[in-house]
């Protein structure tokens, strides 16, 4: 099974209350990679049958944002935003510190699995640069020392 039966009988009732089944496809991805942890060809080969679209266009729409990712990741994948308004206010520094305190690079994961490291566009926070996107949790106006003790956290709730 692709994905969980419960989950796959979800998308059937949730697609009912969308014009067109397409227009759910954004929050199917991200059902599913939350209960994968990525999105495997055989669940881009599932949603798009279940949508009616081919798989290319299923995975121009994975490639369009920055949370959807088609190989495994860390129990926590750290977003630095690296746009002009983060790059303005540090975020390059921030970007450089995680790579230095993780020991990764950019779409790499951390040997214990814990951590996954991206230089991504924008988070749309750019009032608040530089911005980093931990899951689904913003961090804004991060320093270098702020962000060690962001991961810090992250790390002590894998210790739980």
């Amino acid at each position: 099974m692709v994905i969980s039966d419960k989950l796959d009988k979800f998308f059937d009732e949730k697609m009912k209350e969308y014009p067109t089944k397409r227009g759910f496809l954004v929050p199917m991805l991200l059902y599913s990679q939350d209960e994968a942890g990525y999105l495997s060809d055989e669940i881009i080969a599932h949603l798009a049958q279940k949508t009616e679209l081919t798989e290319l266009e299923v995975r121009n729409v994975i490639s369009y944002y920055s949370l959807l990712r088609t190989q495994p990741a860390g129990k926590y994948v750290v977003q630095v935003c690296t746009n002009i308004s983060c790059m303005l206010r540090g975020a390059e520094e921030v970007f450089d510190h995680c790579k230095q305190k993780l020991g990764v690079d950019h779409k790499e994961v951390t040997r214990d699995g814990t951590f996954s490291l991206e230089e991504v566009e924008c988070i749309g926070a750019c009032s608040w640069a530089p911005a980093v996107q931990v899951n689904y949790d913003f961090h804004l106006e991060v320093t270098p020392e702020k962000m060690d003790r962001i991961l810090d956290r992250y790390e002590k709730k894998t210790q739980q």
